[in-house]
């Protein structure tokens, strides 16, 4: 993939520019780290319907377990970049526009927030990423970047489909002078399907409904030739239900955010970000009888949490010494807060039952960072970048109500911790059409406020929280050849190896705690995540493009205190081998046709690896054509062949989605429609 062709440039990779990798505006080729770039264009070709269905079409990219969000309970959307450690809570950091998108309580990533109309392109860089970006950064960065406003354009989709489906989205932007401004509005409803097969299903069993409707409005003005100023702000709401009348979720969320950015000539540009939330999730968790036949709540939880933060990022002007240097430094802050509120419903009550937990926790971060750009020659350049995290738990607490009127209440002690995370890489073109990259890197993750004091339920499968846990390090090094030939083709490999150190992992406990708790969160030990990434895109012709991805990875518990059995073990939740193929044929005066195959091999459950889950291959297919004046006409359609292959399997098996199709029309602004249009088949992975 490369980055869009909206700023009116040939989509080459010698020409795009991303950002993510450096902070700074590079060429792609340039770029001294592995990032992938998924363009507008490529975004409305796909047969996708949400954001992470979107980013799984990259072998190197996933989410937990293979169900999208449109059936995936919120808390188990978190993304997992080459294979490293998957689990409910991202261990990626995503950004919008720079704004980290990330839950601030549990770390995972409401998918669904996050409307694709409004979008230009996004760029994935899947290594180690803490040195620029602190610590949800560990496993990477995907940044989903918004479609400039360059004067009055309306777009609109709307379409329908099988299993309930109905989708509406429309954008609104225009610019007055020195002054932009853009509205973006989205909704989705499904019925979903029936998630548990027929085998294990129960009379309690149905379909899987959701929902979510979305709004955000976006401001900028030119204050001075020198001076851009800012802001946004949304909303979002979304439920879900998981297939049974008490397996239901739902999220409440309202976000700004405020930006500055003051170029000068001497000094070099000065930028200053500022952003709030805050947010409600709610769930219900039920008690399922071995048959399936009949089902109780089991307990209620809300959990309302908020977060602020701010940065400030310098980037001076370049400087000459021994080649030309570019530096750059910044200081971010964090603060979050979140509540627990649980009310249980045991199956029996004695005087020392348990029927309410209440906890609640802070933690607040901060971090400063340097790096220098430094290009010896066109052929030769290195990347440095220092960062110094700090991160204190605090105001932590839990209130547990038993059954006889007693209660008991547990302060944890404040703890603060703090991380150096290096980086180095470098870029070496020794010919115009061979480019090698190559790094180093050291990277952390703070455990969430809800590792840290939330428990949770998946099927018959609870798992407790642990204030005890610690941070994850990771350090790793990856390096890679990408190398052009002829007729637009385009082929690259990457080799990484990252050892990951006191991984937070669901591990299953030789005996079940008082609550019923069979898992527990814990720091494992060592993990060790090695593999490779091939890929080539092919512009055969101006209206033909063939794009393939795979990746292999291996990862392995290396190290396991007080688990021995988990040694040599792989990581659940992500299988070894995955890959994909996408040919596309677009010629606006005829149609734009993109078939794509994703191929995945078995993966395993739980750490254990005793419950194991095949692998499956999956077509998907998009049509469209023009219709009359700025309207088109498209089919998408997910899993062609209906094949069936399992999602999960905590304590019940669960489905991945079936066959789904959908139709409807495009209302395309002139100026959008060449945008996208531009540069017909661009080459991509």
């Amino acid at each position: 993939m490369t980055a869009s062709a909206s700023d009116g440039v040939d989509p080459s990779p010698g020409t795009s520019t991303v950002v993510t990798a450096t902070r700074l505006p590079r060429p792609l080729r340039d770029v001294p780290a592995t990032t992938v770039v998924i363009p507008r264009a490529e975004m409305e070709r796909s047969p996708t319907l949400t954001q992470d269905a979107l980013i799984r079409t990259l072998p190197s990219a996933a989410t937990f377990r293979r169900t999208p969000s449109l059936v995936a309970d919120p808390t188990a959307q978190g993304l997992n970049l080459r294979g490293l450690a998957p689990s409910g809570v991202a261990r990626g950091l995503v950004l919008l526009d720079g704004l980290p998108f990330n839950d601030p309580y549990g770390g995972w990533v409401f998918w669904r927030a996050l409307p694709r109309l409004g979008l230009d392109r996004i760029e994935v860089v899947p290594t180690g990423g803490s040195a620029l970006y602190g610590s949800a950064a560990l496993g990477g960065v995907v940044q989903l970047f918004s479609r400039p406003i360059t004067g009055p354009v309306l777009d609109a989709d709307v379409s329908v489909g099988n299993l309930g489906t109905g989708f509406a989205a429309a954008r609104v932007a225009d610019r007055w002078g020195r002054v932009g401004a853009s509205l973006e509005v989205e909704g989705l409803t499904s019925d979903g399907y029936r998630i548990v097969p027929e085998s294990q299903r129960g009379r309690i069993d149905g379909d899987t409904p959701s929902n979510h409707v979305s709004a955000q409005a976006r401001v900028e003005a030119a204050a001075t030739d020198h001076l851009s100023l800012s802001a946004r702000a949304g909303v979002f709401r979304e439920t879900q239900n998981g297939g049974t009348r008490y397996t239901v979720a739902s999220v409440d969320l309202a976000w700004f955010a405020a930006n500055a950015r003051l170029r000068t000539d001497a000094a070099g540009t000065f930028e200053l970000g500022l952003f709030g939330r805050t947010q409600h999730f709610a769930q219900d968790r039920a008690r399922v009888t071995p048959d399936r036949n009949f089902e109780a709540r089991s307990a209620l939880q809300d959990v309302p949490a908020n977060d602020q933060g701010g940065s400030l990022v310098w980037t001076g002007p370049e400087l000459t010494l021994g080649g030309t240097h570019v530096l750059a430094a910044g200081v971010d802050v964090r603060r979050a807060h979140g509540r627990a509120d649980e009310l249980l419903f045991p199956a029996t009550y004695t005087a020392r039952t348990l029927y309410a937990r209440n906890t609640q926790g802070t933690q607040r971060s901060g971090g400063v960072f340097v790096q220098d750009l430094y290009t010896v020659s066109p052929a030769l350049e290195f990347a440095g970048t220092l960062r110094w995290d700090t991160w204190r738990n605090l105001d932590g607490s839990q209130l547990e109500s038993f059954a006889n009127g007693t209660a008991t209440f547990t302060e944890f002690e404040p703890r603060t911790a703090s991380q150096l995370s290096p980086r180095l890489a470098a870029r070496v073109r020794p010919l115009e059409w061979l480019t090698l990259r190559a790094s180093a890197y050291r990277a952390f993750r703070a455990p969430t406020l809800n590792e840290l004091y939330r428990p949770f339920q998946v099927g018959t499968v609870l798992t407790a929280a642990n204030p005890d846990l610690g941070a994850e390090r990771l350090w790793g090094t990856e390096a890679g050849v990408e190398a052009t030939g002829p007729r637009g083709l385009t082929g690259r490999v990457t080799g990484f190896w990252n050892v990951l150190d006191a991984p937070v992992t669901n591990v299953t406990l030789a005996t079940p705690l008082p609550d019923g708790a069979t898992r527990q969160r814990q720091n494992l030990g060592r993990a060790r995540v090695r593999g490779v990434e091939l890929g080539a895109d092919w512009r055969v012709s101006r209206q033909w493009t063939a794009l393939a991805a795979y990746t292999f990875v291996d990862p392995v518990v290396t190290r396991a205190p007080g688990q021995p059995d988990l040694v040599g073990r792989q990581l659940p939740q992500d299988p070894r081998h995955r890959g994909s193929l996408a040919v596309t044929f677009d010629d606006p005066s005829i149609v734009s046709v993109t078939a794509q195959l994703r191929v995945f091999g078995p993966q395993y459950e739980d750490d254990l690896n005793t419950r194991g889950m095949g692998g499956a291959a999956v077509v998907d297919l998009f049509v469209s054509r023009h219709l009359f004046w700025k309207v088109d006409a498209f089919g998408a359609v997910e899993n062609l062949f209906d094949r069936q292959y399992l999602a999960g399997r905590a304590g019940v098996d669960t489905l991945a989605p079936p066959f789904q199709a959908r139709v409807g029309l495009r209302l395309r602004d002139v100026l959008s429609e060449s945008s996208a249009r531009a540069a017909p088949g661009a080459p991509g992975r």
